[in-house]
């Protein structure tokens, strides 16, 4: 299975599926979940994805050394073969102190191709290390290996990601989605595994306590398909708007109100704000739980007392922050004087 672009877990996911799982091309007897999966320490094969892949399908990861490439010399031999042996030989090849020719083969026909190579070459000759073909080597003894209940188990477990949710009124929300279902009624306030396939996030299957509940949609998108990267990229550019509308506001206010702003260079958050510049504000003070902690959240800026000049208003509203539960003074002061 070949893919394009930067490595991902998905990607990995896919490869395994296609290792595991029986095929259906004469030659390549190889299949099954492996006891051992030897990798580098590539971000793909680090990943969360993975680990609660090797869990569920009960195999184990070994980690190559670190700046030893000796571990992986199998591995890379291989692709040497490749390189030399198959791509070199196809058209669109592009060879050392040369033009980049123009692409030739589609992203099926090169998959194609590799997979010819593999069943009619690669399989069918001698390996100087096992002093056998791989064919033979495969069925030498007459093992059965390792197989999944059925395809549908094993993309469950390879292809969908799992986390946890809440069940709320409205369905279950995730990535700004929300999936509806009418099983999901007699769960509200309770939290569920939900798993989704980052090729289309627009339908998920729910857990509860590890038995399957049911599918839910997201009724916004149910003609349409919607992957991951879509979303992540849709929230990126959202981001970048919002930070572009937010420094044309520093921006207008740096031209109107030059005191406002900090005077070190580079600096794009507003601290404080000059007290002189607002003459008829009133006293804004920062004050304390009575465990003497800031009452703010943990890094937010600090802030300044503002027009010292002004006498405070009639009343001080103080505002704790303990825990989840926030306390209002004034709301029971005013009531007291009710």
């Amino acid at each position: 299975m070949v893919f394009l672009g930067a490595p991902s877990a998905m990607n990995t996911a896919l490869a395994l599926r296609q290792g595991i799982w029986p095929k259906a091309v004469s030659g390549w007897p190889m299949c099954g979940i492996p006891d051992v999966l030897y990798v580098d320490h590539g971000s793909d094969f680090t990943s969360h994805h993975l680990a609660q892949t090797a869990m569920d399908l009960h195999f184990e990861i070994t980690y190559s050394t670190i700046a030893r490439p000796q571990g992986r010399g199998k591995i890379e031999r291989f692709f040497g073969t490749l390189n030399t042996e198959l791509l070199a030989e196809l058209p669109g090849h592009l060879s050392p102190g040369n033009r980049a020719p123009e692409p030739v083969l589609t992203l099926p026909e090169l998959d194609d191709a590799v997979g010819r190579f593999i069943t009619g070459t690669y399989h069918r000759r001698t390996h100087s290390e096992i002093n056998s073909t791989p064919n033979r080597a495969w069925i030498a003894d007459g093992w059965l290996p390792r197989l999944p209940a059925s395809i549908e188990e094993l993309n469950l477990l390879l292809l969908t990601i799992p986390r946890p949710r809440i069940v709320h009124r409205d369905g279950v929300h995730f990535l700004g989605l929300r999936y509806l279902s009418p099983l999901l009624a007699a769960y509200v306030g309770e939290q569920v595994i939900i798993r989704y396939d980052p090729r289309d996030i627009t339908e998920i299957r729910i857990f509860h306590k590890g038995r399957y509940l049911c599918k839910a949609g997201d009724p916004t998108h149910e003609t349409s398909t919607l992957t991951l990267k879509e979303i992540q990229s849709a929230r990126a550019a959202r981001r970048r708007e919002l930070r572009s509308q937010i420094n044309e506001h520093i921006a207008v206010v740096a031209e109107y109100l030059p005191d406002a702003l900090p005077h070190e260079s580079g600096a794009t958050r507003i601290h404080g704000l000059n007290p002189r510049s607002f003459p008829h504000c009133g006293s804004m003070r920062r004050t304390t739980d009575g465990r003497h902690k800031l009452c703010c959240h943990e890094g937010t800026s600090q802030i300044h007392r503002v027009c010292r000049r002004c006498a405070p208003p009639t009343h001080d509203r103080h505002l704790f922050w303990s825990g989840r539960n926030r306390q209002d003074p004034l709301r029971q002061a005013l009531r007291e004087l009710e």
